[in-house]
């Protein structure tokens, strides 16, 4: 891989980071949070719901405006509305006021992240972009294992506010990296598409049958993995009654499998296509996800069973995401924008609906999260069967 192909991995994970950052990081102060705003714990747990909305509305809606205008445009102004959306939600004191300066923060960060598949897609093709997604994700994917352990020291230092001035901070720092070092990646000469075009061009997306399938597999793949995130505290505190202490470590634990399936990806991408090895990532996701409803039916759930199976479901989203985004981003090289806020918006839909599943119920055991893990494999794996056809075989 070149040097700039480096470049812009780095540049577009540190990006895309904002939003596992904005996720994760002030789940630990969730009862915190919680006082703050004098209402229940499950109440608060909404802004994490409405979070997922604003972010898969601001993709879908800033998605076409940056194939209109421009990356950079979209991207500063999108990290703009982040950090000032960040610094009033330090200064909350009712749920509805929480809950809309969320909605705010993530429609910002939808704009700003929908852009990340794009600029790869601006600057490769292929296999080649199929290896820059898994260096981003590889790259970025220590957000994830790091938000919880900085949101618990910052809820340790002071309070919960200052998790949310660190999300500012990050903001602000992202809006220099991208202003001094991301030069503009769309071409000058691109189409602009009308207000109507933007329609037909979602349209055209969806009636795509190919494109559907790996949209498909990206979504429910995310479905499942959120599953797992939101279920994550009671499983991990309550259940398996683990000291919070080290509910970062074992919940982290999935980066050792992420490393290992972007790592594995990139080797098989030199003479395996992108959609086998989506197929192969789907598949494992499914054996784990099996074994993982096996041990909660045979009562040998524990620490030692449970976690390895999720660490395995979790991890292979490295074998998942970056083949499946880059085979769809192939079939709409004039519109890749769009195509990418179409994708992020099912699969950011996806994964609030398998949160709802998960805790709707409110059932004292790992039944709806298993249940709801298995069901996305399942739709995945028969998704790109389905819709992709021969071309998931190639």
């Amino acid at each position: 891989m070149t040097l700039d192909a480096r470049r812009v991995a780095l540049l577009v994970a540190a990006n895309t980071a904002l939003a596992p950052f904005a996720i994760d990081a002030y789940l630990p102060a969730m009862a915190a949070l919680a006082e703050a705003v004098e209402a229940s714990i499950h109440h608060t747990e909404l802004s994490l719901s409405t979070f997922l909305a604003g972010f898969a509305l601001g993709q879908l809606l800033f998605g076409p405006l940056s194939d209109r205008l421009g990356r950079k445009p979209v991207l500063l102004g999108g990290l703009v509305a982040f950090l000032l959306a960040s610094l009033v939600i330090t200064t909350v004191d009712t749920l509805p006021e929480l809950l809309g300066w969320r909605f705010l923060q993530a429609l910002g960060g939808g704009a700003s992240v929908v852009n990340s598949a794009a600029i790869v897609r601006d600057c490769f093709s292929g296999r080649e972009a199929a290896r820059v997604m898994s260096t981003m994700a590889m790259i970025m994917m220590l957000a994830p294992l790091a938000a919880p352990a900085v949101g618990s020291g910052l809820l340790y230092l002071a309070d919960w506010w200052l998790i949310f001035v660190f999300l500012a901070v990050y903001a602000a720092f992202l809006l220099w990296l991208m202003g001094t070092r991301l030069p503009e990646t769309r071409a000058p000469n691109q189409q602009v598409a009308s207000p109507r075009q933007v329609l037909a061009n979602y349209a055209s997306v969806l009636r795509h049958r190919e494109a559907m399938g790996y949209i498909c597999a990206a979504s429910m793949s995310f479905a499942g993995l959120f599953a797992f995130i939101t279920a994550s505290p009671f499983l991990y505190l309550e259940h398996f009654s683990l000291t919070p202490a080290y509910y970062p470590l074992v919940f982290g634990a999935n980066v050792v499998t992420m490393a290992a399936s972007n790592r594995l990806n990139i080797r098989l991408l030199g003479r395996r296509s992108p959609q086998q090895n989506l197929r192969l990532g789907l598949g494992i996701q499914l054996a784990a996800a099996g074994g993982l409803v096996v041990m909660v039916a045979t009562g040998l759930e524990s620490l030692w069973t449970v976690v390895p199976l999720i660490m395995l479901f979790a991890g292979t989203i490295g074998l998942v995401a970056p083949n499946a985004i880059s085979s769809l981003l192939d079939h709409f090289h004039h519109m890749s924008a769009t195509a990418a806020a179409l994708q992020g918006t099912i699969q950011f839909s996806c994964g609030a609906l398998a949160g709802v599943l998960v805790g709707a119920f409110e059932v004292d055991s790992a039944w709806p999260m298993v249940l709801t893990m298995l069901g996305a494999a399942l739709v995945g794996n028969l998704g790109l069967r389905v819709l992709a056809g021969r071309a998931g075989h190639e």
